[in-house]
C-alpha cells in the first residue's frame, strides 16, 4: 500500500500517536511515532530493509527526530531496523525489556535462540524462510536502556504514558498505555487466532512461549478497558472486546487440541495445525505454544 510514491501509509491514529505502515509480503506491519512536546519516540524499527525507505522519510514527513527507539520485543521485523536507526539519529536513546535485550542486542543469539530452537525437534524454518531472517535481521546494535513495567514516559505537557509488560508472545514484550486517548500500544503482545495477509486470509499463528503468561497479558488488556487497540499486523479499527476474547479462545483450543492429541513435538504441532489452522507460512511457531500447553499439561515434551 503507498501513498502517491510512498511505499508506506501515514496516519495520526490519535492525538499525538502516528501509525507508519508498509508491507510485509502479502500482509502488513506498522510502528508508532509519539510526538510529544518533550519527547519524541519511535516504537519499533521493522525488518533491516525498512528504515531507509520507510520510516526515514516517514519521520521527515512529521517533521522529527526520534529521541528514544523503543523495541517493543525480540522479532525480526520489530527490531531488525535497529543498526540503521542508530546509525541515521545517533543521537536516539534505544531501549527495550530486560529480557528480550540479549535478543535485541544479537542477531545471531535471536536467530538461534527464538527462530532456530525447533531444530532440536527435527522441524522450523525453511531454508528460503531462514534466509530472509538472516538478510533482515541487520546487525549488532546496542541497547542503552532497560525499561521495566510501571516506568512512565513524560512526553511533554502532561502527556504521560506507562510502560506496561506483556509477556508471553515473548519474555519481556513491552506494551504502552496512553490514558489521554486510552490507547494501548500492544504490537505483538496478543494475536488474535494469527496474523492475516491484506485479504484476511488466516496466514501465520500465534507464536506464545508462555501461555500462562499471555492468559494474564490478555486479562491485563481487558481490564484496562481501552477504547483502542494498537497493533503491528491488524488494523486500527479492530473491536476490542471481540479481539481479546478471540485471543483467550485461541489459546484454550490449542490446550484442548494438545491434549487431544499424540506424539512428538512435531506431531502434536502438526495436529494442533490441522485443528486450529491451517497456516500456511511458519506454522512451525505453533510448537512455542504446544510445548508449553504439553508442560503444563504433565506430558513428557524433551
Amino acid at each position: 500500500m503507498t501513498i502517491g510514491s510512498e511505499p508506506y501509509t501515514l496516519a495520526e491514529v490519535a492525538t499525538g500517536i502516528h501509525r507508519v505502515e508498509s508491507d510485509l509480503g502479502p500482509r502488513f506491519m506498522a510502528q508508532y511515532v509519539l510526538t510529544g512536546t518533550a519527547l519524541t519516540v519511535l516504537v519499533d524499527t521493522g525488518l533491516a530493509s525498512t528504515p531507509d525507505p520507510v520510516l526515514v522519510p516517514a519521520l521527515a514527513r512529521i517533521g522529527r527526530a526520534p529521541d528514544l527507539v523503543i523495541t517493543s520485543h525480540a522479532d525480526v521485523d520489530h527490531c531488525g531496523g535497529n543498526a540503521t536507526i542508530r546509525a541515521r539519529f545517533p543521537r536516539a536513546r534505544f531501549a527495550c525489556h530486560a529480557a528480550d535485550r540479549a535478543w535485541i542486542e544479537s542477531p545471531a543469539a535471536m536467530l538461534a535462540g527464538n527462530y532456530l530452537w525447533y531444530g532440536h525437534y527435527g522441524f522450523g524454518p525453511s531454508a528460503q524462510d531462514r534466509a530472509f531472517l538472516e538478510a533482515e535481521l541487520g546487525g549488532d546494535t546496542p541497547v542503552d536502556d532497560d525499561l521495566s513495567d510501571g516506568d512512565v514516559l513524560d512526553l511533554g505537557d502532561g502527556w504521560r504514558l506507562e510502560v506496561l509488560h506483556l509477556p508471553g508472545h515473548t519474555p519481556g514484550h513491552l506494551g504502552l498505555w496512553d490514558p489521554r486517548s486510552r490507547s494501548l500500544i500492544v504490537i505483538d503482545a496478543i494475536l488474535d487466532r494469527g496474523i492475516r495477509d491484506r485479504a484476511g486470509r488466516l496466514l501465520i499463528p500465534p507464536r506464545v512461549y508462555d501461555t500462562v503468561a499471555y492468559e494474564a497479558t490478555i486479562a491485563r488488556v481487558e481490564a484496562l478497558a481501552p477504547q483502542r487497540l494498537l497493533t503491528a499486523h491488524f488494523p486500527v479499527d479492530v473491536d476490542v472486546a471481540g479481539f481479546l476474547e478471540r485471543s483467550r479462545a485461541w489459546d484454550e483450543h490449542v490446550a484442548e487440541a494438545v491434549r487431544d492429541g499424540d506424539g512428538d513435538l512435531r506431531e502434536l504441532t502438526d495436529h494442533v495445525d490441522q485443528r486450529l489452522g491451517p497456516y500456511p507460512e511458519f506454522a512451525h511457531e505453533l510448537a512455542a505454544a504446544v510445548r508449553d500447553h504439553a508442560r503444563r499439561h504433565g506430558y513428557d515434551i524433551a
